[in-house]
């Protein structure tokens, strides 16, 4: 039932940037696309603009500052702002938002401005020069966060006046959209409600008829009506998902609770994890590996060594596993069982007394060691240091005919070890391992990662399988 509310008229901006929005479109949503975003640009110039300012405020209005060439000023000033951007890309901040409800910008942004100047340190140490005079850093400390706070509020502003309010779609029990619709109504959300739906198969319907750019689901159990579709398909057109969650579960400790009308929501995603912590964590891979190089290389090469004396050829065993999004790949083992373990072409689990595996050779399982070539596979991208284990895509359809939601643990790329791994046993039921791997999607950042990994050695060394 389509509600009388009428949404205020998106009020256009003066032609001439109507003219430059409508020029640069194109390119800008191929961009979009690939993760760039306008208030990037905007935080470079006013940050680069800050400093400046600072230097004015500080040494005159002019370019004739302090002991240095104008262009050393500005090299420093370029480097910095480049530093800066990059943190807050990895840190979250040029992430797509919801349009409804406020995410408290103060802490991340804080953070990011912290590590930012922590950065310019380090590049005092690499650069053997300070990317700017040492007072206007702690000016700058002080204020850059003001005036990235200041940009996002311009940037909401801006998205308000170009595409106009929310248009929202209710979705539950009567007794609960009419609570919901009086809350919006009493808050300072500018939402417009635009349709009831009591049946969530009528969502999509109700979305295209309406033209709606958000959805609130007030049902606790909607989600699984929704996932993975219409949530998926509905999400790349743009519209917002978000779920209404009671104190059952905000004291299972939600950390991402969203107050919209006085009411909790969390935002739905087809994917748990960003794409800027995605990003992160491959960065972080690839980094760990070429530091540690000289340690992993000479390893890897005595074991080959020794698999290629005890059992001859071959040394590698190649297996296809089930990747990141359900992608196959060919991941790489050191070979510890008999040729031919696998006759009948019949996927087999091992066990820990496989009659299959060469006696000489099970220490290197007990120990994780026929894992080491699977660097490779991390170099190459198709996993990562930390992540769930890749499986095998045979066992993967009949895990998860039993185990529902099996598939979310693909949304990250397979790890040489993981949560599950140092949580659990060999033997872990495949539903107690999801937990584990849910979990660490979840609550994925790279404390997470460099915990993990320093607990695997002490489950390598004492052979706890």
């Amino acid at each position: 039932m389509a509600l009388a509310s009428r949404a205020p008229s998106p009020r256009p901006f003066p032609a001439a940037v109507e003219w430059i929005v409508r020029v640069f479109s194109v390119p800008l949503t191929w961009l979009w696309a690939r993760g760039f975003r306008m208030l990037g640009l905007l935080d470079a110039v006013t940050l680069f603009a800050l400093m400046v300012a600072i230097s004015f405020v500080r040494f005159g209005f002019s370019f004739d500052w302090d002991t240095y060439a104008l262009s050393y000023y500005v090299v420093g000033f370029s480097i910095a702002t480049a530093i800066h951007i990059t943190v807050n890309y990895f840190t979250g901040l040029y992430e797509r938002e919801p349009r409804l409800g406020r995410s408290p910008w103060w802490p991340k942004i804080i953070l990011a401005t912290g590590i930012g100047v922590a950065v310019q340190g380090l590049a005092f140490v690499v650069l053997d020069r300070y990317l700017m005079p040492r007072l206007n850093l702690a000016v700058f400390l002080t204020l850059a966060s003001f005036v990235l706070v200041f940009n996002r509020v311009l940037a909401r502003r801006a998205t308000l006046r170009r595409q106009g309010p929310p248009r929202v779609v209710l979705a539950g029990a009567a007794d609960a959209v009419d609570l919901a619709a009086a809350h919006l109504a009493a808050s300072d959300q500018r939402a417009v409600v635009t349709d009831r739906v009591e049946q969530p198969h009528l969502l999509v319907d109700s979305i295209v008829e309406h033209d709606a750019t958000d959805v609130l689901l007030l049902d606790v159990t909607a989600f699984g009506s929704v996932y993975p579709e219409p949530l998926n398909s509905l999400e790349l057109a743009g519209v917002g998902f978000l779920q209404r969650v009671s104190a059952r579960e905000t004291l299972l400790g939600l950390r991402s609770v969203r107050e919209i009308g006085g009411m909790p929501f969390v935002a739905l995603r087809s994917h748990t994890v960003p794409g800027y912590k995605v990003r992160l964590k491959r960065v972080f891979d690839v980094l760990t590996l070429i530091v540690t190089i000289p340690i992993w290389v000479p390893v890897i090469a005595l074991v080959a060594l020794y698999v290629r004396v005890i059992a001859g050829k071959p040394v590698l065993y190649r297996q296809v596993r089930v990747g990141r999004d359900g992608q196959l790949f060919d991941c790489v083992k050191f070979r510890t069982m008999i040729v031919d373990a696998e006759e009948d072409g019949r996927a087999r689990l091992a066990t820990l007394d496989d009659d299959r595996i060469v006696p000489a050779l099970k220490w290197m399982r007990s120990m994780r060691a026929d894992e080491l070539p699977q660097l490779w596979n991390v170099l190459r991208g198709d996993m990562s240091l930390v992540g769930p284990r890749p499986e095998r895509p045979e066992l993967v359809a009949e895990i998860t005919q039993r185990v529902p939601g099996y598939v979310r643990r693909n949304e990250l790329p397979p790890g040489l070890t993981g949560l599950a791994q140092i949580e659990g046993r060999y033997g872990t039921d495949a539903e107690f391992k999801l937990g584990y791997d849910i979990q660490y999607l979840v609550n994925w950042s790279l404390v997470t990662d460099i915990q993990i990994l320093a607990r695997t050695v002490w489950v390598v060394l004492s052979r706890r399988v």
